[in-house]
């Protein structure tokens, strides 16, 4: 289910809020045991997304490397 979550830090170019999004829906959807959640849980597991998708963005934003940036594969 959740086999896809990328590295997302040091590429050139930067990660998108999509792919930030996307990982974090991966991550709520491994750690939930849902794809899609019922309605009684929707609101938590969207809550949920958000704020991954926020820290995640946070950390991806204070992170520092010396490394050069890696070349993103991103299909266009």
């Amino acid at each position: 289910m959740c086999r896809n979550i990328k590295t997302l830090f040091n590429f050139d170019p930067p990660a998108t809020k999509e792919e930030i999004r996307e990982a974090s829906l991966q991550f709520v959807r491994k750690i939930s045991g849902f794809r899609k959640p019922s309605k009684v849980n929707e609101k938590a597991f969207n809550q949920a997304v958000k704020k991954v998708t926020i820290d995640s963005q946070k950390l991806l934003d204070s992170l520092v490397t010396v490394s050069p940036p890696r070349i993103s594969e991103r299909k266009n």
